[in-house]
């Protein structure tokens, strides 16, 4: 009993044997060289192993394809339309993000609009606080210029600190000239940045629109059709956006 247990156990190591060669046996390879002259075998010579190839089976049919190992440019090309790829997705994703705030935050384009007017208003009086500044920085200026202008004409000594003031105040003057123009272009920002807001805005609404009013279609179509009626034939109208 145990010969015979010992005998099966060795044929089937010798059976399993034969079928992994045989399995091995029958890989058959195909290339092209650089004349064009197909070629076959069980082994791609080393010169080809790099070029466009192809695993057959022992019907011939097609097991696996190799293709051939690109280039430096061609590696350099392909990093560099990955990269565009990824960029075109994170910009996708962003804008995606960028949209969900934007309808969460604002219900209607009035609310858009409201707030646009508020951001204005607070910037139009940082304006004009920086204006009501540089006219009192003016006035205060021309007096002392013109307190210098004086003493000179009367051959009287000038105060080193009559100059001192005088640079103080042209310093503020300049200040806050420049606070109020950049209160200017920040005013500017906030026109074209919710500018952008409500036509992306409505681009969103319109799109949700649409949507809605594809489903309530597919809706009746569907309930028309359970009563045995033929679909609605709907024609899309452009809206009007103000």
């Amino acid at each position: 009993m145990v010969k015979t247990l010992f005998r099966c156990a060795v044929y089937s190591m010798l059976l399993g044997s034969m079928t992994l060669s045989m399995s091995v046996q029958a890989k058959l390879y195909k290339w092209v060289d650089e004349n064009g002259q197909v070629h076959y075998g069980d082994k791609v010579p080393p010169k080809y192993l790099k070029t466009e190839r192809q695993e057959l089976n022992e019907q011939g049919a097609l097991v696996k394809k190799y293709d051939r190992a690109m280039t430096a440019e061609e590696k350099a090309e392909k990093r560099r339309l990955e990269a565009e790829q990824r960029k075109r997705e994170n910009e996708k994703r962003a804008q995606a993000l960028r949209d969900r705030v934007l309808t969460d935050t604002y219900t209607t384009e009035r609310d858009l609009i409201a707030a646009r007017e508020a951001r204005l208003d607070a910037v139009d009086s940082q304006i004009q606080l920086a204006e009501d500044i540089i006219n009192d920085s003016a006035i205060r200026v021309e007096k002392t210029e013109k307190l210098i202008m004086s003493l000179r004409e009367q051959n009287k000594i000038i105060p080193e600190a009559t100059y001192a003031k005088l640079e103080r105040e042209k310093y503020q003057l300049a200040t806050q000239k420049g606070i109020a123009e950049g209160h200017r272009i920040k005013r500017q920002e906030i026109i074209e940045q919710f500018d952008g807001y409500i036509l992306r805005f409505r681009e969103l609404m319109q799109a949700k629109r649409i949507k809605r009013e594809k489903q309530e279609r597919r809706r009746i179509n569907k309930e028309r059709a359970a009563r045995g009626l033929p679909p609605l034939e709907y024609v899309d109208t452009p809206t009007a956006t103000p």
